[in-house]
């Protein structure tokens, strides 16, 4: 049995449940005043990982589980899907990092200065050792919304400003801004610079192990890649800072001094929406359903509680990433 649903927020959670209810034969809405098409929110600053077996070194294993998932869901619903993998790297001074890194997470294949090489031309002269994650896969996150927004149009489904007059049930994605009713979330500020540097040959994300500054650098094509990012307890909005500029630039510097001729094409920064356990949730509040709290792994598991979602609605069973308000238990 269909329903109709009306989704609010159309960053990367919104639109993976608006896709995966019209995909079941659902009638959707979506609406988003603030963004409506092409529009800049936390989603459009991401750097597209697929990353699941990296994020786990700082994550709970939900996140490699549900992580592992997606990429055949991205695949099928974009066609925008790199999988070249994922390269993890340390300097000299950091070898410890790399060394911390491997034991906390799995999946991987331990590359010398040769295998390096092979991958990637431009780094083999500068490190002798990294972890090669095979498995993972990368987009470009603003490519994906915008496959996503046309699989939505050509069901006749736009992004609104306003609720439409048969709303039918409301599902509540608006990330940071959903706090007036979802108190526990909180922001995580994360600024990225865009750089074209054509000297630069990547094909694949690759992570820079620093104690205190970790990189990655995801390539968009044409001499353009995404650095980031920074991961700071702030919901503050807005600008890059200069420190965080001058530590990103210089990280990336360090991977391959090529860098420092690169143009900046782009600085922004947001606010990622998170829980305390900077797990997603799904539930009820404020007469609504909602999906929250992707924090740094939008790309990674927004199809995953889209589909959590999508299911609980058909059978009414509480999905795993389900959270009960204190009025429910």
């Amino acid at each position: 049995m269909t329903g109709r649903f009306t989704i609010l927020g159309a960053g990367v959670m919104g639109l993976a449940v608006a896709t995966e209810l019209a995909s079941r034969g659902h009638a959707v809405a979506l609406v988003d005043p603030a963004l409506g098409p092409g529009g800049h929110g936390c989603s459009w600053w991401a750097g597209g990982m697929l990353a699941p077996f990296c994020e786990f070194e700082s994550a709970e294993e939900p996140v490699l589980r549900h992580g592992r998932a997606v990429i055949d869901w991205w695949e099928s619903h974009t066609g925008g899907v790199t999988r070249n993998g994922t390269l993890v790297v340390a300097l000299g001074r950091d070898r410890a990092e790399l060394d911390r890194f491997a034991r906390r997470t799995e999946g991987f294949e331990v590359l010398g200065a040769d295998r390096i090489a092979g991958l990637e031309p431009d780094l083999g002269d500068r490190f002798d050792r990294a972890l090669f994650f095979a498995a993972e896969a990368h987009l470009d996150p603003r490519a994906a919304m915008a496959a996503l927004q046309s699989g939505l149009m050509a069901r006749g489904i736009a992004v609104a400003a306003e609720l439409p007059g048969d709303a039918g049930e409301v599902i509540d994605c608006r990330g940071l801004s959903a706090r007036d009713i979802l108190p526990d979330l909180r922001g995580v500020r994360g600024e990225m610079l865009v750089l074209r540097c054509p000297e630069v040959k990547l094909s694949r994300p690759v992570r820079l192990l620093h104690p205190r500054v970790p990189i990655y650098l995801v390539p968009r094509g044409d001499g353009v890649f995404m650095l980031g990012a920074t991961m700071i307890e702030s919901d503050r909005r807005g600008v890059v800072t200069a420190r965080s500029v001058l530590e990103l630039l210089s990280a990336a510097y360090a991977l391959n001094p090529a860098f420092g001729e690169a143009e900046i094409l782009e600085l922004g920064a947001d606010a990622r929406p998170a829980f305390p356990d900077n797990l997603p949730r799904i539930g009820r509040a404020d007469g609504r359903l909602y999906a929250n709290g992707l924090y740094r792994h939008g790309y990674l598991l927004a199809p995953s509680v889209a589909r959590q979602l999508a299911d609980h609605i058909e059978t009414g069973e509480k999905p795993e990433f389900w959270h009960e308000t204190d009025d429910q238990r």
